[in-house]
């Protein structure tokens, strides 16, 4: 029971601490709590640490096919690059037209689980953070390839995502409040993280920071704990 309960600590913790950097997903979860309230932003950030547990649960048990699927996750970056292009124009249209008061991407009748999972699902750059993290895991013998290791360290990075995307659900209707609901202004800042999101991911996608590489090479994910905590950010 202590090592279940260690390795799901792990999992929650790596997984908090990335979820905190600014990403496409917890502002666009921050964006959806300012425009259409709570409940609807914590049904998307559901929907995204679904997606996410499915990847890592997919990465554990098939690393060596995930490894091979490189054609794949470089189609699912320019899809990913695309969405978050998308979202930038979505929020500076909202900002430059004060009639429009909503970015009309995440604001969209599709359900905020669906649409939490789909744009999580189309982002690939989480996959070798995981990757990396769990062949740190396993080498350090911390987890093991057992089914209740597994499951426990998956759940803890569902609860990680989630309360670091709290962070960003809640903190967003705070800072809401203390700009009198100026959504011009909110709309100007999150389009200009979109964008700014949109040319980091640009950068990477002809770097080594690409997904291809960082599949075949887990190895570089950060291995010494201070360079993670320099740098813990999940590429979301």
């Amino acid at each position: 029971m202590a090592k279940l309960l260690r390795i799901f600590m792990t999992g929650m913790f790596i997984s908090f601490l990335g979820s905190l950097p600014l990403g496409t997903l917890n502002i666009a979860a921050m964006q959806i709590s300012i425009s259409d309230g709570v409940a609807p932003a914590l049904k998307f950030a559901a929907g995204s640490l679904t997606a996410e547990m499915i990847y890592v649960r997919l990465s554990l048990i098939a690393m060596d096919w995930v490894r091979k699927q490189q054609k794949i996750f470089r189609i699912f970056e320019w899809i990913t690059l695309a969405i978050v292009v998308a979202l930038a124009v979505s929020s500076l249209y909202a900002a430059m037209h004060p009639s429009v008061h909503k970015n009309v991407i995440l604001s969209s009748t599709l359900h905020r689980y669906f649409l939490g999972l789909f744009m999580s699902a189309l982002n690939p750059m989480q996959i070798p953070f995981w990757f990396g993290w769990s062949t740190v895991l396993f080498t350090k013998k911390v987890l093991l390839p057992i089914n209740s290791h597994y499951n426990s360290y998956i759940v803890g990075i569902g609860l990680g995502t989630l309360l670091g995307n709290c962070v960003f659900i809640f903190g967003g209707q705070f800072i809401a409040q203390k700009l009198n609901a100026n959504q011009p202004l909110m709309h100007w800042i999150i389009g200009g993280v979109f964008s700014v999101t949109a040319l980091i991911q640009l950068w990477k996608m002809f770097s080594k920071k690409n997904v291809p590489h960082r599949l075949e090479h887990p190895e570089e994910e950060k291995l010494p704990f201070e360079k993670q905590v320099e740098d813990f950010g999940k590429p979301r």
